[in-house]
């Protein structure tokens, strides 16, 4: 920035002037010349003014000087802060299309977990719809609270977005306390899949019913036992909202992960567990576990031969996992609804159906208000079965 150089007789270089020719009683100068470029500094025994913008304001200023300059402050204060609110909404405003940026997706759970699966699965082509780029962002910690309060926080601009399972919606009753509210700090984007979970047991457990189990269960409270990767996972849960249903008695025997949970019912040193499809169908096939019942409204295409609780009279038994998008709060509708149109055409591809179906997921697009509806539903259902169970993460 040029400075502009003023007559001496009005101003003082304090670069130059020796200390006897600064004197208090020469008058201030405005710190903007006429064509906008910035002034010398005041002398020394002002150094001590207030600086804003273009404007100088000091002690010694006569009082009606003073109150133009605070007026004069105040407006390119309320200036500046309209165009930080304008500059903040133009991404998302009508003069400029939406993605106009790339757009980040936080996985609140580490690489290779099924969040993270499905969630690469739609990224290439929903970057295509989108024509814009899309970047997964692992945050994996505190059963998905880090991942989840990171967006709780983040700007409302659409540019951010949570994928999430059924964690989200046992954690409000898992936790006594959580960084973030999960029914106000978000807001529903879409539904991406589903994917029910199977009932298995070791071979040498006479039952192969639900009905055949449960009878067993009653006549011998206590003595029956349940495998699951830790407490408050899906494989807990499921058997808590069996134990719930049925009014059975069952000991649960929690392990640090889902695989060394299926090697001891493997060896026969656990009785049962709930786990999914593509952690057990090998050993199924083999003959080494047997399958009972699976969740879900209608059978696995994964594995058609075994009837769902629904069928078994337990319709209430629906521990399936359930994945989503969820947006921060206040984020524009107009985002909010690109996005889950945007993931609802991929969904209906068949090349990423056929690979999530694979997997044991059975994708299934619901926009917001079905997002919405299910969130309340689940963390409903999953609060009543914790209380019942007495489970606690803290």
């Amino acid at each position: 920035m040029q400075v502009e150089e003023e007559s001496p007789k009005q101003y003082v270089d304090i670069a130059r002037a020796p200390d006897k020719e600064m004197r208090p009683d020469r008058p201030v100068p405005s710190g903007c010349g006429q064509d906008g470029r910035l002034l010398r500094y005041p002398p020394r025994p002002y150094r001590h003014m207030v600086f804003v913008g273009c404007l100088v304001y000091g002690p010694s200023w006569p009082r009606r000087s003073t109150r133009l300059v605070m007026k004069q402050v105040l407006a390119t204060i309320l200036l500046f802060g309209a165009s930080v609110a304008f500059a903040q909404t133009a991404s998302t405003g009508p003069g400029q299309a939406y993605p106009s940026k790339p757009i980040r997706i936080v996985v609140p759970f580490a690489p290779g977990g099924g969040t993270d699966i499905l969630t690469r699965i739609m990224l290439p082509k929903l970057s295509e719809v989108l024509k814009q780029q899309l970047i997964v962002d692992n945050r994996p910690g505190a059963g998905s609270q880090i991942g989840t309060e990171l967006v709780a926080k983040a700007a409302a601009d659409g540019y951010t977005v949570l994928m999430v399972d059924t964690a989200f919606m046992t954690n409000p009753s898992l936790y006594s306390k959580l960084p973030y509210d999960s029914r106000r700090d978000f807001v529903p984007v879409t539904l991406a899949a589903t994917a029910p979970v199977i009932m298995i047991v070791h071979p040498s457990v006479p039952v192969r019913t639900v009905k055949e189990l449960v009878a067993l269960a009653r006549a011998r409270p206590g003595a029956l036992n349940f495998a699951s990767g830790g407490p408050g996972s899906s494989t807990h849960l499921g058997v808590e909202l069996l134990k719930y249903v049925a009014k059975i008695d069952l000991v649960h025997i929690p392990y640090k992960g889902t695989g060394p949970a299926v090697a001891d019912v493997l060896g026969g040193q656990v009785t049962m567990m709930f786990a999914g499809i593509s952690s057990v169908k090998q050993h199924v096939a083999s003959g080494r576990l047997r399958a009972i019942a699976v969740t879900g409204e209608k059978r696995s295409p994964a594995m058609p031969e075994v009837p769902t609780f629904g069928e078994a009279g337990m319709k209430q038994v629906d521990a399936s996992s359930y994945w989503g998008a969820l947006a921060p709060a206040r984020t524009p509708q107009d985002a909010v609804n690109r996005l889950a149109a945007a993931m609802a055409q991929v969904l209906k591809m068949a090349d990423v159906r056929d690979k999530l179906v694979e997997l044991g997921f059975d994708p299934i697009s619901g926009g917001p208000p079905e997002f919405a509806a299910l969130l309340a539903a689940e963390t409903d259902k999953w609060a009543k079965v914790i209380k019942a169970a007495g489970v606690k993460l803290d």
